[in-house]
């Protein structure tokens, strides 16, 4: 697996992580992408942020809407179940033993 490769699946994670702690599993591109640098160090542009969203969403593990003011991005219940552990879908990294 590429450094790339590894940045790419353990960002997606960081995002299903984040959205399993919100209420209502649900937050704005804004939010995320700030607490995407601040707790996981993931400091990336809007449009690499914006492709990550659109790939989880193909995925089946995030639903985004698009207002005016920005994406708000909410957790699907696969997206859930990935971010717990509980599912694996290729392309994004398996949370370890221990991580909350």
């Amino acid at each position: 697996m590429s450094l790339q490769d590894f940045e790419t699946e353990g960002r997606r994670l960081g995002i299903l992580r984040i959205l399993s702690r919100r209420t209502q599993y649900t937050t704005n591109e804004y939010s995320l992408n700030d607490e995407l640098k601040g707790a996981y160090a993931h400091h990336v542009s809007r449009d690499r942020l914006h492709g990550d969203l659109a790939w989880l969403e193909e995925q089946d593990l995030v639903i985004c809407q698009q207002p005016r003011a920005g994406w708000v991005i909410t957790l699907t219940t696969r997206g859930h179940d990935v971010a717990q552990g509980l599912a694996q879908v290729p392309g994004v990294a398996k949370p370890r033993p221990g991580d909350a």
